[in-house]
C-alpha cells in the first residue's frame, strides 16, 4: 500500500550565498561577434570550432566536477538545440535570477542571439529534477520591445544581506529595468554608477569589475569616475571588507569570482586559475579568510567568451524540496 508523500521545502542556510548553481556545457560555443562589439575581454584565437568546444568542454567537465567534490550542488542544464546557434549559453547568469522565496526572473538580453538562450520551462524542468522548487515566474523581457536591457547577475552585483543592487550602467544595463526588477524583488537599494575602461566605453558587465561575498568585496574602482567611486567605496566599507584590484588583475577575471557555500555550510570562493594567479599573495590571504579558494582552468572559455567562472555560474536560491513519507 503507497503511503501518502507530502513535500516540504527547506530554505537555503545562507542568504548571500547559493549553494546550488546552474552550469550548461559548451556545445555551442565559439567565438561571438555579436557581443564583442562591446565586450573587450573577447579575442579570436587560431583555433578551429571543433577544437574550441573540445577544449572547452574539458574546462566545463573539469569544473563541474571539482564543484561537486567540495560540496556545492551542480545542475547541469543541458539545454534543448533550436535553429539558432548560443555561442555564449555557458555563461547563463545573465539570463536568469532565483530567489529564496521561489521566484524564478528572466531577463532582457542585449544581442539578438543571447536571447534564445532564454529557456524557463526546461530550466524549470531541469531545476525540478535536482529538488529545487519554482513557485513563481516573472520575466522582464517586455523591455526589448523599447530596446532596454538588464542581463541579470551579469550586470547586477548584488549583496542579499543588506538588499543592495550595485551595477554599472551599459547598453546592457538600463537604468528604468533595474529599477523596476529591484522594485519586484523588494531590494530597496540600488547603487548605480558610471564606469570607463581607457579605451572610453564601459565595463559591458559590472560582475568583472566587483563581486560581493558574506564579508568581502573585489572591486576595481579606478574605472568608476571620482565623485561616485567615494559613495561606492564607502556604501561597501560599512559592513564589507574592500580589496581593490588593478585594471590589469581585472583582465584576468579578478572581479569575476563569486563565494558559495558547501552543503555542510563551508564557504568556497570559485575564480579562474587566471585570476588566482594574478592576486597578490596579500590578496589570496584577505580572500581565503572568506573561503577556500577554488580556482578553475578556463582559460580558452575566458580567451574567447570574455567570461570567465563567475559567469559560468547561475547562483539557484530556490527552496529544496524534502520528501517526507
Amino acid at each position: 500500500m503507497l503511503k501518502e508523500q507530502t513535500l516540504t521545502f527547506a530554505k537555503p542556510h545562507n542568504v548571500q550565498n547559493a549553494n546550488c548553481v546552474v552550469m550548461v556545457p559548451p556545445k555551442e560555443f565559439k567565438f561571438n561577434a555579436e557581443t564583442a562589439e562591446d565586450n573587450e575581454f573577447q579575442h579570436q584565437v587560431d583555433l578551429t570550432t571543433q577544437q574550441i568546444r573540445e577544449k572547452t568542454m574539458v574546462e566545463f567537465k573539469a569544473m563541474v566536477a571539482s564543484l561537486r567534490r567540495e560540496g556545492v550542488q551542480v545542475v547541469e542544464f543541458d539545454y534543448p538545440l533550436s535553429d539558432v546557434e548560443t555561442p555564449d549559453a555557458v555563461f547563463p547568469n545573465n539570463w536568469f535570477s532565483t530567489t529564496i522565496g521561489g521566484s524564478l526572473y528572466t531577463f532582457p538580453m542585449a544581442c539578438e542571439n543571447r536571447q534564445h538562450e532564454v529557456r524557463p520551462d526546461a530550466l524549470i524542468e531541469a531545476l525540478t529534477a535536482s529538488g529545487r522548487h519554482v513557485t513563481h515566474q516573472d520575466s522582464l523581457e517586455d523591455y526589448l520591445s523599447d530596446n532596454a536591457h538588464l542581463e541579470s547577475t551579469g550586470v547586477m552585483v548584488i549583496d542579499h544581506l543588506n538588499k543592495t543592487i550595485y551595477a554599472a550602467l551599459s547598453q546592457r544595463c538600463d537604468r528604468e529595468v533595474l529599477e523596476d526588477y529591484a522594485k519586484r524583488t523588494g531590494y530597496g537599494r540600488v547603487v548605480s554608477f558610471q564606469t570607463a575602461l581607457p579605451s572610453g566605453h564601459p565595463i559591458y558587465h559590472t560582475n568583472v569589475m566587483m563581486a560581493i561575498g558574506e564579508g568581502f568585496c573585489v572591486i576595481c574602482d579606478e574605472v568608476i569616475p571620482e565623485f561616485e567611486r567615494r559613495f561606492v567605496l564607502k556604501s561597501l566599507a560599512k559592513d564589507k571588507q574592500v580589496i581593490s584590484i588593478s585594471i590589469e588583475q581585472m583582465n584576468r577575471f579578478c572581479g569575476n569570482i563569486l563565494q558559495l557555500e558547501t552543503v555542510n555550510g563551508d564557504k568556497v570562493i570559485a575564480m579562474s586559475q587566471s585570476a588566482f594567479d594574478a592576486f597578490s599573495p596579500a590578496q589570496r590571504a584577505q580572500l581565503s579568510s572568506h573561503g577556500k579558494l577554488l580556482p578553475f582552468d578556463v582559460r580558452t572559455i575566458e580567451d574567447i567568451g570574455g567570461g570567465s567562472v563567475r559567469c559560468m555560474l547561475g547562483e539557484v536560491f530556490l527552496p529544496k524540496r524534502v520528501n517526507a513519507l
